[in-house]
């Protein structure tokens, strides 16, 4: 199998590399340090199993696991952490087990051999939970290729049609989440202005009330202006009073 290793701690995937070295019949991807870069890693495909640190800065393990079940061909995720109290959440995440630190080469050697039934049986999940909390990236499907959208560089969300363009600050992708959906994860980061669209909190900069009666709100980035719905308008007032 090709085993890629993800830890922000240099010693650890060095120890993690010379164990599999010692076991044999392994190839090595080149390790990351973090959860987003795992991702990326394994959507250029090429990783049958990935050893995963929890946690991590930016994107920890279990938000990169759910990340990693969605891919068109999942690698098989082995969860490699100091702490125990992630269990539950990592086989919810569909892990195909939980080592503890120091790892032990015996424990090692028992999960690569679980990994290698697993992929070989196709039995990864194709979706994966409903996330524990609110998830640090979107992820945008391009073609055969993923991209991951910081959350905390999205200004607003506005449905068409079927999918939700997410406005950020390197531009607009599509994402096929229900904007009900996204507000319902992240709420405390977005303000409903209308039927059809969130706006980032940190994003408003003035309330207009234009000479046809629409109130229109206007975007610190970029001089975006946005309609407000006359029902969304007196709890936007109330909410914005408190920002």
């Amino acid at each position: 199998m090709n085993v890629l290793i993800v830890d922000d701690e240099p010693l650890a995937r060095e120890r993690l590399a010379r164990l599999l070295d010692g076991l044999g019949g392994h190839a090595l991807s080149p390790p990351c340090g973090d959860g987003r870069a795992a991702v990326e890693a394994c959507a250029a495909g090429g990783v049958d199993l990935v050893l995963l640190d929890i946690e991590m800065p930016g994107m920890d393990g279990l938000e990169a696991a759910r990340h990693l079940a969605g891919l068109a061909d999942p690698p098989a995720v082995v969860f490699c952490t100091a702490y125990d109290a992630h269990a539950l959440a990592a086989f919810e995440a569909a892990a195909v087990d939980y080592l503890l630190k120091p790892v032990r080469a015996e424990r090692l050697a028992e999960a690569l051999q679980r990994a290698a039934r697993r992929r070989a049986e196709r039995l990864v999940p194709a979706t994966a939970p409903a996330p524990a909390r609110a998830r640090s990236h979107l992820a945008v499907r391009l073609g055969g290729s993923l991209r991951l959208v910081p959350v905390e560089d999205i200004r607003y969300l506005q449905a068409e049609e079927k999918y939700v363009v997410v406005h950020h600050v390197r531009g607009m992708d599509l994402v096929e989440d229900s904007l009900k959906a996204l507000e319902a994860e992240f709420g405390e980061r977005f303000l409903r202005i209308h039927r059809n669209c969130l706006v980032a909190r940190g994003q408003f900069a003035e309330l207009r009330r234009h000479a046809d009666g629409s109130t229109h709100v206007r975007l610190r980035d970029g001089g975006v202006e946005l309609e407000v719905s006359r029902r969304c308008l007196p709890g936007l007032r109330a909410a914005l009073a408190h920002l």
